[in-house]
């Protein structure tokens, strides 16, 4: 009789191992969907943001030029690289905020991982002000 239920635990603890696995294989296809989704997005939020500045240094240069300053010269053309030097950090802060999104494997940072690390931050937070308040 007793190996009749090792052999049974055995079997429950390969089944639990494979529905294991098989949930960590979901959740990973999961991740990743949301991965592309997100660099998806942020593809289509640049396209937005260099169709922005096109339209931007194209009324720009077309301002300049109306009023008689060439806008390939002097502060027309100290504007536009302003505004390309503008556009180009703007990127770069949105390519690295996309890292540390799909790093942190969360769609957004403000979304909560599951640790508590944030509630013991807020927590030694709250603390440190009210001895503050009460010294």
């Amino acid at each position: 009789m007793a190996q009749i239920a090792t052999v049974a635990s055995l079997a429950l603890a390969g089944a639990s191992m494979q529905d294991q696995a098989r949930k960590r294989k979901v959740e990973a296809r999961a991740r990743d969907a949301q991965q592309q989704y997100i660099a998806s997005q942020q593809a289509a939020q640049q396209r937005a943001r260099q169709d922005v500045l096109a339209r931007s240094i194209a009324a720009t240069r077309a301002r300049f030029g109306a009023s008689g300053v060439s806008p390939d010269e002097g502060s027309a053309s100290a504007l536009v690289a302003g505004m390309r030097a503008d556009a180009a950090q703007a990127d770069s802060e949105s390519a690295d905020l996309l890292r540390q999104r799909l790093a942190a494997g969360r769609a957004s940072l403000l979304n909560s991982n599951g640790d508590f690390q944030g509630f013991v931050r807020a927590t030694q937070s709250f603390g440190a002000i009210a001895r503050n308040l009460l010294d």
